[in-house]
């Protein structure tokens, strides 16, 4: 049974850091793209950040491109998400998704939700003064 459980959220003033992180189980992590999508309220829920998992290639979003960075380790199975220079629209749930692939050619296409299988329940993050 695939399993994805996300962690790391909370509250956090504006500037500051956190580290989400996303366990896998009933899995190998090793043959999967992995992406972090987020939904703030009243919004549609957009793609983050996806890693592959041949050569480790990475892709963002522009509004988080230079802060946030996406990692994985498959001895884990875990991938993680570092937040950096967090600003107060960054606030949302944030999920991970397991890919039905191994890598996307193109950036393109990791924002779309029909090429995931697999969803963990999110984590908050919250960014206010």
């Amino acid at each position: 049974q695939v399993q994805l459980v996300e962690s790391g959220g909370g509250l956090v003033q504006p500037g500051g850091s956190l580290r989400l992180s996303c366990a896998a189980s009933g899995f190998t992590l090793d043959y999967y793209a992995i992406a972090w999508f987020r939904q703030a309220p009243g919004k549609e829920r957009e793609g983050v950040s996806c890693i592959s998992n041949n050569d480790g290639s990475t892709y963002y979003a522009d509004s988080v491109k230079g802060r946030f960075t996406i990692s994985r380790d498959n001895a884990k199975n875990t991938v993680y998400l570092q937040m950096n220079s967090l600003k107060p629209e960054d606030t949302a749930m944030y999920f991970c998704a397991r890919a039905t692939r191994a890598y996307f050619v193109d950036q393109v296409y990791y924002t779309r939700e029909s090429f995931y299988d697999g969803w963990g329940q999110g984590t908050q993050v919250a960014v206010s003064s």
